[in-house]
């Protein structure tokens, strides 16, 4: 689905455990997340620490929408 909505115009970031799933299936923009079962989270870190960590998961988003790309990407910073 990701391709089609980009077909349009818009940029899509997939976030994702499992990026080979996400560069089979031909997403453009990735963002490796933490889990399957948690992916924007992580249950052992304390309630701060894990907002922390959603918060720089969905920056790391935000950066891969504005970013221009040629090929597909993984963005891990």
């Amino acid at each position: 689905m990701a391709r089609e909505i980009e077909r349009t115009g818009i940029p899509v970031v997939v976030m994702c455990n499992l990026i080979d799933v996400a560069k089979t299936v031909g997403a453009n923009r990735m963002v490796q997340t933490v889990s399957v079962p948690y992916p924007l989270g992580d249950p052992e870190l304390r309630p701060e620490e894990e907002k922390a960590l959603r918060r720089r998961l969905v920056e790391r988003a935000l950066k891969a929408l504005q970013t221009d790309i040629t090929e597909q990407t993984v963005f891990t910073e």
